[in-house]
């Protein structure tokens, strides 16, 4: 920088109004309440805490900043704040900060949390400082000195009752502390490591006005009094810096060190006062640079600011310009500009005008073409020292005897040669023209001439506005619409779109040390290595795509004139992006903050932007000429502290929003909940709006997100359920990326039925029913194949039945036949002993005819209804009664139900109710016999009655397996059988048997 303000100082003792313009070195920023944030226009107090925070001091209470967003803390958001100025802020070794109002209220923030700090409550806090044993001493306007050590106080008085300014205190040396009021200066020492009555006094210091005192960096301290800024060790004085340049009797408020370890220092209405080591100063007032005159705190950040907290004006931020402006071109539109053998440079504007400025004068000259206003589009100084100017309408000229001259060129370029935006000078000394229908060439010194190429015979009609060659010899034209030509020693190529070009509108080229083509188009940035093409765009990460002209510096460095703003990358950054090791450049974008007079650079002219001789770098914008010496641009290394400020789900706040208050390490997102709001923010405090930011939700995102330096806010909704981690990183103004990414633990809980015991209960839900539904079928069809042999077994039971039935009923009677019919033909000599066969030959078939209507009945499954049976029983019981004389009586009802009944219970309720009405018959000697049906919903009941003599006494006891069989019978199709006394003095039978069981049997 001291290079840049010398070759600076020379330009201004050429010329007053150069100089005048110059004089701003610094640029300056301001926040005030009107703005939003900032609770008051003055600012008291004023740190820079370990983390990268503003905190700022103000009489509405305390306010965080990071460069962008200004968080308020009081007594609504964080308890026991309280409310009140606040005069004195400190952050001490464990990040615990310390917090002093107007009404003697010392409060410290640990872990989120603020606690009150008794100390006597009698005056202000004024000052504090940690020594090196951690311990923290506080300062107190009514002079009682605190020590906080392991969470316990001891308070000494050490200066008078009467109030006073106090000084310091400030630790050095790890066992001294010096304090003072406004006319004593003091060092205790040896500290007190533990409990203390008294503080032992190592030196006294005479001094008749203490104005300030302030611990340096590099050891000692600085001492403000007796008019005299000194520089001092313990009790000895190194050296004087100057006298005090400021007004007699002025308050000194506030002082700091900058990252070079020189002074700042503010005073009570007449500014900063910036010194450096020589003891010489800048000045920044409120008249010109800062906000207000009225200095109440300093801060100087980790990236080189000076933040200026003023009663009044708000809070500044002052930086120091990295480039220069040529006086006499500010507010002028400058097109060219190129430097002679002698370190001249030539500057065209976008005028009549060529301008001619060297270190001890200042020259100006016309350019006027023979008709109108034709302003000038390039100017060029050649090998030779020849001075060419290209116009826009009006030719070309050359510098002869003191003025422009016009150059006659051929008529074979048409009318349109006039309009001349380029000029070059190859590596053969040939002079080149481009024009908007064709390329000139100036082909010999001796016998000066022309040779003409005309683009429309290689790649159709298009203006030429750029050209370039290389060390191998390749001649590179850029056009208008028409791409870029290859003019190789044996063939012509040409490059658009189509082959790799970003555009077929090529405004400037490039050929940088290492050989590599670089092409400005209207649509990004193109490089070229000889094999491949690589375009660089606002995806990229430029902040325009359209560029109008580039310049390589000795540096490493590419610099891209843009209507945005002078943008700036690395080479090597460009290269890796090209060979696929990055997927983002980071581009250094200066504007008017860094002292260009504006952000607009101007394009359409070759050449555009210069390196000069000693390297310093000169720039053409729409206000001015611009200067830089790259060498002196310090980028900022210091990685940007990132950090993770809130989180909430489904708008609820997941930390308690109080001062300093860490956000837990795990986010658990309950089920349900849909939205994810994590804020986060990058404390880069210089330049915060040129940064950007990276983040990436794993594993939820594959690859990082980049997002602009205003976006400090990601949503996620209806994140599947699982564990996540969010990684969030920050890149300063200069590509430096965070040491390291703030990270948070993400858990989304999963709905109930996606909990692992759900899952288990449901799993071995479904197993039970796969192996109940397995078990049932399968017993359904054991149950089957059971069923199936039953049903085979009974039929087989049945048809043995059947042929015992015909054995024994058919068959004998069939026997009985067959005896008769022999007895027949033996007594075919008594008739009457024939006629007494044939009787019982005839009864016998009866008997057969009616056991085999009576089996075919039985085995007719068209008969197994309730209705079937008591219809065969009544019919069977009319006719045997009926051969018997007996009377009988049939109490049916008229319609029975033709409920289903089983082949069994048909069969065995038939055999007891045939057997009851043999007995009758056989056994009860009665006359009349009643046969009733008694239907309930589940069962049936059979009653046989007749009006003989009765049962006798014990005669199921006597063994009779008549009884015994029928009981037997209704059993075994889960009936009940009873025998009793008739009401007529007979007997009564009576048949019980279930329906239902018997339908699903």
């Amino acid at each position: 920088m001291s290079a840049l303000l010398a070759g600076a100082w020379l330009v201004y003792a050429c010329c007053p109004s150069v100089r005048a313009a110059s004089t701003a070195q610094f640029t300056v920023d301001v926040w005030t309440p009107d703005q939003g944030g900032l609770p008051s226009s003055a600012v008291v107090a004023m740190i820079q805490s370990r983390d990268g925070y503003l905190w700022l001091g103000t009489p509405k209470g305390l306010a965080r900043f990071d460069g962008v967003r200004f968080e308020e803390f009081d007594e609504s958001n964080t308890p026991g704040l309280g409310r009140g100025v606040v005069v004195k802020l400190f952050e001490d070794g464990q990040g615990n900060l310390w917090v002093g109002t107007e009404t003697g209220v010392v409060l410290v923030t640990r872990d989120g949390k603020v606690l009150p700090v008794d100390i006597g409550r009698e005056g202000e806090l004024r000052a504090a400082c940690e020594d090196s044993a951690s311990a923290v001493w506080l300062y107190t306007m009514d002079g009682k000195l605190a020590r906080y050590r392991d969470k316990h106080f001891q308070v000494w008085p050490v200066g008078s009752s009467l109030p006073s300014r106090c000084r310091g205190p400030l630790a050095e040396d790890g066992n001294l502390l010096w304090i003072g009021t406004d006319v004593s200066q003091s060092a205790i020492g040896p500290l007190p490591q533990g409990e203390a009555s008294g503080l032992t006094v190592a030196y006294e210091v005479p001094v008749r006005e203490l104005d300030f005192l302030l611990a340096s960096k590099r050891g000692g301290y600085w001492r403000l009094a007796d008019g005299q800024i000194q520089k001092w060790q313990a009790n000895r004085r190194e050296y004087t810096l100057a006298s005090y340049p400021w007004p007699s009797g002025m308050l000194i408020t506030a002082a700091c060190e900058d990252q070079e370890g020189d002074l700042v220092v503010g005073t009570y209405g007449d500014g900063v006062y910036w010194f450096d080591s020589k003891g010489g100063f800048t000045r920044l007032s409120g008249a010109n640079e800062l906000s207000h005159n009225t200095i109440l705190s300093l801060v100087m950040d980790h990236e080189g600011c000076l933040w200026v907290g003023t009663d009044g004006g708000g809070l500044d931020r002052v930086r120091r310009q990295v480039f220069g402006v040529l006086g006499t071109s500010r507010g002028l539109t400058v097109q060219s500009v190129c430097q002679d053998e002698h370190g001249g440079m030539w500057i065209g504007y976008n005028g009549e005008d060529v301008q001619h400025w060297s270190t001890n004068s200042l020259e100006l000259y016309s350019v006027k073409p023979v008709t109108g206003l034709q302003p000038v589009r390039s100017v060029f100084v050649s090998l030779d020292q020849r001075v060419w100017a290209g116009t826009h309408g009006g030719g070309l000229f050359q510098l002869q005897d003191g003025q422009f001259r016009p150059v006659p060129l051929p008529k074979t370029l048409g009318p349109q040669i006039m309009d001349i935006a380029a000029l070059y000078q190859d590596r053969q000394r040939m002079i080149w023209v481009g024009a908007k229908e064709g390329l000139a060439r100036w082909a010999s010194w001796e016998s000066p001439h022309w040779r003409v190429l005309t683009i429309t015979n290689l790649v159709g009609a298009a203006a030429v506005r750029a050209i370039a060659d290389d060390a191998a010899g390749n001649f590179w034209v850029g056009t208008e619409g028409g791409g870029l030509i290859c003019l190789g020693t044996n063939e012509t190529t040409s490059f658009t779109r189509t082959n790799g070009l970003p555009s077929d509108e090529v405004a400037s080229l490039c050929v940088d040390p290492e050989g590599v083509l670089w092409a400005g188009t209207s649509r990004g940035l193109g490089r070229f290595d000889g094999s491949k093409w690589t375009a660089y765009t606002t995806r990229e990460g430029l902040a325009a795509d359209s560029i109008g002209y580039l310049l390589a510096d000795g540096e490493g460095y590419l610099w891209m004139g843009s209507t945005t703003g002078l943008m700036r990358a690395r080479r090597k950054v460009l290269k890796d992006f090209a060979d696929g090791l990055t997927n983002f450049v980071p581009v250094r974008v200066y504007g008017k903050a860094d002292g260009l007079p504006t952000g607009e650079c101007t394009e359409g002219s070759q050449p555009g932007a210069c390196r000069a001789g000693d390297g310093t770098l000169w720039f053409p914008t729409t206000k001015g000429l611009a200067f830089v010496n790259p060498k002196l641009l310090h980028p900022n290394t210091n990685p940007p502290p990132v950090l993770i400020e809130s989180v909430r789900v489904d708008g609820q706040l997941q930390s308690k929003n109080t001062l300093r208050a860490p956000l837990p390490e795990e986010v658990t997102v309950p089920a349900g909940k849909e939205g994810l709001d994590i804020s986060y923010t990058s404390l880069n405090l210089s330049a915060p709006d040129k940064g950007y930011f990276r983040y990436q939700l794993s594993p939820h995102e594959t690859r990082w997100i980049e997002r602009p330096w205003n976006v400090r806010t990601v949503h996620y909704s209806k994140l599947p359920p699982g564990d996540y981690r969010f990684h969030v990183e920050a890149c300063n103004e200069d590509g430096v990326w965070s040491a390291q990414a703030a990270t948070l633990a993400i858990r989304v809980l999963p709905p109930f039925w996606r909990t692992w015991w759900f899952i288990c209960l449901v799993s071995a839900f479904l197993l039970g029913v796969i192996v109940g539904s397995v078990h049932y079928v399968s017993t359904q069809k054991l149950q089957r194949q059971l069923a199936s042999l039953r049903q085979q077994e009974a039929l087989e039971k049945e048809r043995a039945r059947i042929a015992r039935d015909i054995h024994d009923q058919v068959g004998a009677n069939l026997t009985q036949v067959s005896l008769l019919g022999e007895l027949v033909g033996s007594d075919k000599d008594h008739p009457e002993e024939i006629e007494a066969h044939a009787r019982q030959i005839s009864q016998t078939a009866l008997e057969t005819t009616r056991a085999l209507d009576e089996i075919v009945w039985t085995v007719n499954p068209s008969n197994d209804t309730l209705d079937g049976l008591i219809n065969y029983v009544c019919k069977y019981a009319q006719e045997y009664l009926a051969l018997a004389s007996l009377r009988y009586r049939l109490e049916v009802p008229p319609q029975l139900p033709s409920t289903p009944i089983s082949p069994e219970l048909r069969h065995n309720a038939f055999l007891a109710a045939k057997e009851a009405v043999n007995n009758v018959v056989k056994h009860s000697g009665a006359t009349a016999v009643w046969l009733r049906l008694r239907l309930e919903p589940d069962r049936f009941t059979l009653e046989i009655e007749d009006n003989g003599h009765g049962l006798p006494k014990g005669a199921e006891d006597k063994g009779r397996n008549g009884l015994r069989n029928m009981r037997k019978r209704l059993e075994d199709v889960g009936g009940e059988f009873t025998i009793g006394p008739g009401t007529e003095g007979g007997t009564r039978v009576c048949l019980t048997a279930p329906l239902r069981k018997a339908t699903v049997g």
